[in-house]
């Protein structure tokens, strides 16, 4: 639909509001600023409708709005007036409607299709915006937590430009009671999200003119055809025939699940490829047709009011074929559904609240990373279900590393007892699930897995010191030992930072050691790097001191650093000594053999780290020379360093 022209009926040209002349201009503003009208509807319309309802609804209000948009009498030009004033007052007055519930409709209900306006149709194809990233979604996030007039109140602002004193004038145009709060609450959010917000509007996944067109289930399709059929020739014969038709018709909302793939019960055993593809199914409803029916037809098209939550990078679309089913089952009283698809890992739940669909991918996972999902989240809690090769179970907190691993009760369907979750803020408790694998797998092994609030939990690994028992190739290992353990009880703390939904795997590499001047005893530098199922990774460099928390140096997202493919490292921080004076210190990887500090103070050392006096406040930059012979920035300063968030 890129590039196509807006469907302004000709009928509209006879208005009682004004002369053939003044509707003529109106059209023609109306289609010169279509595409930013469009917007501004698709933007203001509540996220519940749907993506495919929003697209059609904002068009429509559109092209309804020629009417509205062209004054009985004409307004004197000025050159302060705002030529596009009365299109953008009338839209923002149509989506604002829409946003009402009707009188005495229940709070949270789906609206009904009547509110839709009625044109434009479009029949057998589905309709929405290409989608996003990760600063998409959260935008769309902070939009719908919004009022619709705050919503209206921040398009204008950001994306039109208006002033505060002009974007209050067109909601109060527009009949909104109250505009000054709107306006607030909007400047409040833009002051929050910063410059980038206007670029992340303006992007593909809030153009309602750019879409992406899929097909509607033609299997539901082709059954209602068929009933429709049926119920015309029952109509035929009687009116209680047709009511028992109607009443027996079966459930077409999307796909069935007789095609559904089932996997035996050990067939994990016998294969050399041990990840999700060889989950048994399992829950005490695996054989209930009903409930598999409504998961995958919320799946193939979530209905509006459906709660999705999507992580990073990972597709909405339906099924491409038939998925495995790899629980169902009742946990807590509520009913939920996992499944996969090869590619993805699907999760359905129902509760008093309605629907709820989470994805994520799960492509290319292995005996760690398929070891547990997570499978319902209440009350400060989280059951897992364990792949069915986990031998042994077990909780432990990584901000007590000494402490044993509390073992962990699993049913005989894989599901946990519940484990308490991360608390957020401070370092308060950091539960992380301690698995060991059977022996009937070659990589039989215990390891850590630990909940960044994803579908799967992120496993935990480590890279000692060089000299410290670490393999030639600086590979990770599994953050079992003790050295391991103290590591993660001081970065632990920084996980939420460095993690997030999407994170495969995060590994803590301590990379350089230093003795601190003014009697401030030994440190360790470490980089824990955050891995996601797209590729793309996010580091946190910390200073660790015995017995204390780390102290953050540096966070970078999207980067090299501090993986394969960014083998070296060199990082700087400001840090007090026991004696009250302030130094920077540096350190860089092994490769590292000199350190160059420049800025407001200057200095240069040979070796792997560096300690020099200077004020709090100075402003200082490092570099390192390698055995290459290369120069080296520090991690989050350089093209390959990645950017600050």
């Amino acid at each position: 639909m890129e590039g196509s022209r807006p469907m302004v009926l000709s009928s509209l040209s006879r208005s009682p509001h004004g002369s053939r002349g003044r509707l003529l201009h109106a059209e023609r503003r109306l289609a010169g600023r279509y595409a930013e009208l469009v917007r501004l509807a698709y933007l203001v319309l509540p996220a519940s409708l749907g993506r495919h309802r929003r697209v059609l609804a904002a068009h429509s209000l559109v092209q309804r709005s020629l009417p509205d948009a062209t004054p009985a009498v004409p307004a004197p030009r000025s050159p302060g007036t705002d030529p596009d004033r009365s299109l953008r007052v009338a839209v923002v007055r149509g989506a604002l409607a829409q946003c009402r519930r009707p009188r005495l409709w229940p709070e949270g209900a789906r609206p009904p299709r009547l509110l839709v306006p009625r044109l434009p149709v479009v029949l057998g194809v589905r309709l929405a915006p290409r989608s996003g990233g990760a600063e998409e979604m959260a935008l769309g996030q902070a939009l719908a937590d919004l009022s619709a007039p705050a919503r209206a109140a921040f398009v204008l602002l950001r994306v039109e430009g208006l002033t505060a004193d002009h974007t209050r004038g067109v909601l109060e145009a527009a009949g909104v009671a109250d505009a000054q709060v709107a306006v607030r609450q909007a400047v409040r959010l833009d002051a929050s999200l910063g410059t980038a917000a206007e670029a992340v509007l303006t992007s593909d996944e809030f153009d309602a003119c750019t879409l992406r067109a899929r097909p509607t289930d033609l299997v539901r399709r082709r059954r209602r055809v068929r009933l429709a059929a049926l119920a015309v020739l029952a109509g035929a014969l009687t009116v209680g025939g047709l009511a028992a038709v109607t009443h027996s018709a079966p459930d077409a909302r999307g796909p069935r699940s007789a095609g559904l793939v089932r996997v035996g019960p050990g067939e994990w055993a016998d294969t050399s490829r041990v990840d999700f593809t060889v989950w048994p199914a399992r829950g005490d409803r695996v054989r209930d047709r009903a409930l598999l029916d409504r998961a995958l037809a919320v799946w193939a098209d979530p209905p509006s009011g459906t709660r999705v939550d999507r992580a990073p990078g990972t597709p909405a679309d339906p099924p491409p074929r038939a998925p495995r089913l790899l629980y169902a089952g009742s946990v807590g009283g509520h009913a939920v559904v996992v499944f996969h698809d090869g590619q993805r890992l699907v999760r359905y739940g129902e509760s008093g609240t309605g629907e709820r669909l989470a994805l994520a991918r799960a492509d290319d996972a292995d005996v760690t990373t398929a070891a547990a999902v997570v499978l319902a989240e209440r009350g400060g809690a989280v059951r897992y279900l364990l792949a069915p090769w986990v031998a042994e179970s077990s909780v432990r907190d990584l901000t007590r590393p000494n402490a044993p691993a509390r073992p962990l009760s699993v049913a005989r369907d894989g599901v946990t007892a519940p484990v308490p979750r991360w608390t957020g803020g401070g370092c308060g408790r950091r539960p992380a699930l301690q698995l060991r694998s059977s022996p009937a797998i070659a990589e039989h092994h215990a390891f850590l897995l630990a909940d960044l609030g994803g579908l799967t939990p992120a496993h935990l690994t480590y890279t000692p010191l060089p000299g410290h028992g670490s393999p030639p190739a600086r590979q990770p290992r599994e953050a079992t030992g003790p050295a391991a353990l103290v590591a993660w009880g001081q970065t632990g703390c920084d996980l939420d930072a460095a993690g997030g939904a999407g994170v495969r795997a995060v590994n803590a590499w301590d990379f350089a050691e230093q003795d601190l001047p003014d009697g401030g005893g030994h440190a360790v530098w470490t980089c824990a790097r955050a891995d996601t199922w797209q590729g793309p990774g996010n580091i946190t460099v910390s200073l660790r001191r015995p017995g204390e928390n780390a102290q953050v140096v540096t966070q970078v997202r999207s980067t090299a650093a501090c993986s394969r493919f960014g083998q070296h490292v060199v990082a700087r921080t400001h840090w007090k000594s026991p004696r009250g004076h302030w130094y920077v210190l540096a350190a860089g990887s092994r490769a590292v053999t000199s350190l160059t500090l420049t800025g407001d103070v200057s200095a240069t050392r040979r070796g792997h780290t560096l300690a020099v006096r200077a004020p709090k406040d100075a402003s200082t930059k490092v570099r390192a020379g390698l055995t290459s012979g290369e120069r080296l920035p520090e991690v989050g300063s350089g093209p390959s360093g990645g950017t600050r968030p």
